[in-house]
């Protein structure tokens, strides 16, 4: 219930404004959102490209679960689930066309190796704009036209969701 209202606060948003190289294409229910992502700076590697996100979220998006108690008993512990991010991902498309970027944190399924994405990163102030934006920030400041280490394998091995996989973020390079 809260994800609704949140959701919904952030496409009446999204809806009058974003920043430049975003645009909003489908946002037709509060489970999956599709956006558009330009780098406009001069790089080279993602010069005139559109990439597609993907977005889809939980009933606990942002700020994960906080069940009631039945009763109040001061020796059960209240479990709290820690804050929720979406899962975003790149999607490839042939019409329009919409490629899947070249960059050491991008997995060549559309998987994005992000901090701010898994549950260690993620914070309940981030929003669909702001996710975008860092997307698009890493893209911009790199210059390495290539895949993550182990990128085949992964692909072909891997059965979680991107939300499950634990990535390691040591390379803060790119």
């Amino acid at each position: 219930m809260f994800a609704a209202k949140r959701l919904g606060k952030e496409l009446t948003k999204i809806q009058q404004s974003l920043p430049p190289g975003i645009t909003l294409v489908s946002a037709d229910n509060f489970s999956e959102w599709h956006m558009d992502i330009q780098v406009l700076d001069s790089n080279p590697l993602y010069q005139n490209q559109t990439y597609r996100l993907r977005f889809r979220f939980s009933n606990n998006y942002p700020i994960g679960m906080y069940p009631r108690r039945p009763h109040p008993l001061p020796s059960s512990p209240r479990r709290i689930s820690p804050p929720e991010s979406p899962e975003v991902t790149f999607s490839n498309l042939t019409t329009p066309p919409r490629p899947i970027p070249m960059h050491p944190h991008v997995y060549s399924n559309g998987y994005i190796c992000l901090d701010l994405l898994g549950s260690q990163g993620w914070s309940p102030v981030q929003n669909v704009e702001s996710v975008c934006m860092s997307i698009q920030s890493m893209l911009t400041g790199n210059t390495k036209n290539e895949r993550p280490p182990g990128d085949e394998e992964f692909v072909r091995r891997n059965t979680l969701r991107p939300r499950d996989v634990s990535f390691v973020y040591e390379d803060a390079t790119v």
